[in-house]
């Protein structure tokens, strides 16, 4: 049996599982859902919420939630805390018993939406939007991630925030050079040449070889080639000519523009790298923003979109998960948890929540908030996610091969590719035969 005949087998077995859960589910449950349908209620009375990363966002939480009881006297929130490593298995095993254990609202991250929405958990929001002082009011590419994440027209979460990839560099070392900031790609490759002086230990960029090194060149790839969609009917376009150009054009940095020994660089040796000093540029999303403030000070450290394919051209930006407020539909209380998903997504509370967790505010109205005004990467990602002429190519979040395709599978040819064992067109076309064999039986089973 040969390696992609034994991934397509494996695949198909875990399909088979999962349909299998669905329809015992769907068999056991009330009406046609994974779960009951619940109920309105009165709108008083205790609801449930579940935080999809307890400890780390608790205290944000119970500040909300203690002034959405001030205001809201008849509603009870019971907190719970889940590390964000276990929340998926949470839900999972949740609505495997039925749904009965599952609470009125929850936090529910766009990389396992459509799981839950294929087992019936979830309420769609969208009319529920539309009649509120939400409508009109949330960021469009975190709107568009969340409904192409769901795998229908319907929304299942009221977006909060997402995160965003970002091109950091350090003004102090552009300005001794005489550089321009890296505002186009023609300015980036000048000046990760410009910037690299081998002798002296100093490099232009810092390049992610080891750990989440494939979703990075994903990034790299559509935001250079500007193509935007990641499918062109069932077939994927990460092997299309222009994007293995710009794969080409990207790992050509290595051991020439970057440390040799980024080739095992996860995220974390990553940043040490460029937060070490020696760096000018580094890739990475908003989440590493402190760690370069308290290296260099806000007045050395630059954060920036990535840049448009063409200067002046639309923006082609890869989806990041987005992180949302879900209502269960086993709830009986669902008009009391509405109240609370309204709130927590108000601008101020939507606004408090993303300060603490140093994200993308999917309120609009946060865009002028103080917090946000200093931050100005934050803001300026913001700004491009709200953008109508962005183009935002959705990941495909929702085949159960994504994560093993886009991390084990495939991070050791990645290295290979930067040490010019393997070329970018082969690189990209295995990537594209391993995603187009998951969509296919992806579609067999919906079918």
């Amino acid at each position: 049996m040969n390696r992609h005949t034994s991934r397509g087998a494996r695949a198909r077995s875990l399909l088979a599982l999962g349909t299998a859960a669905v329809l015992t589910l769907t068999a056991t449950a009330c009406g046609d859902s994974g779960t009951g349908t619940g109920d309105e209620g009165d709108g008083k009375g205790k609801i449930v919420f579940w935080d999809n990363n307890g400890g780390v966002r608790t205290e944000v939480w119970k500040k909300i939630i203690a002034e959405f009881e001030e205001k809201n006297p008849d509603i009870d929130v019971e907190y719970v805390g889940i590390p964000i490593a276990d929340v998926q298995s949470k839900y999972d095993t949740a609505i495997q018993g039925g749904g009965d254990s599952l609470p009125d609202v929850g936090m529910v991250g766009t990389a396992y939406l459509a799981g839950m929405v294929a087992q019936g958990a979830l309420d769609p929001v969208t009319d529920r939007i539309e009649d509120s002082p939400l409508k009109g009011k949330l960021v469009r590419g975190m709107v568009d991630s969340v409904r192409a994440a769901g795998g229908e027209e319907e929304l299942f979460t009221v977006p909060t925030s997402a995160n965003q990839g970002v091109l950091w560099y350090r003004t102090d070392l552009f300005e001794q050079a005489g550089l321009e900031p890296p505002t186009s790609w023609e300015n980036f490759y000048e000046a990760a040449e410009e910037l690299t002086d081998r002798k002296e230990n100093r490099f232009g960029f810092t390049i992610r070889g080891g750990a989440g090194s494939v979703a990075q060149a994903l990034e790299m790839m559509y935001a250079q080639s500007g193509i935007d969609g990641f499918w062109k009917g069932d077939r994927s376009t990460v092997d299309d000519p222009a994007n293995v150009a710009a794969l080409e054009k990207y790992v050509a940095l290595y051991d020439k523009a970057t440390p040799k020994a980024d080739l095992n660089n996860d995220f974390t040796k990553m940043v040490a790298t460029f937060t070490g000093g020696e760096v000018g540029m580094l890739q990475h999303n908003l989440g590493s923003y402190t760690d370069h403030v308290k290296a260099f000070g806000e007045e050395r450290i630059g954060g920036l979109p990535m840049p448009p394919a063409t200067e002046g051209g639309p923006r082609t930006l890869v989806s990041n998960p987005v992180d949302g407020l879900g209502l269960f539909r086993s709830s009986e209380n669902k008009a009391a948890a509405w109240k609370f998903i309204e709130f927590a997504a108000s601008a101020e509370m939507n606004s408090l929540w993303n300060e603490s967790a140093g994200s993308i505010p999917a309120h609009t109205d946060a865009a002028d908030d103080e917090w946000l005004t200093a931050a100005e990467p934050t803001r300026r990602a913001m700004e491009s996610l709200d953008d109508p002429d962005t183009r935002i190519v959705q990941l495909p979040y929702y085949l159960p091969d994504w994560n093993s395709i886009s991390k084990a599978d495939t991070e050791p040819g990645f290295q290979k590719l930067l040490l010019g064992e393997m070329s970018a067109e082969e690189f990209a076309g295995d990537l594209a035969e391993r995603l187009n064999e998951a969509q296919a039986e992806w579609n067999e089973q919906k079918g």
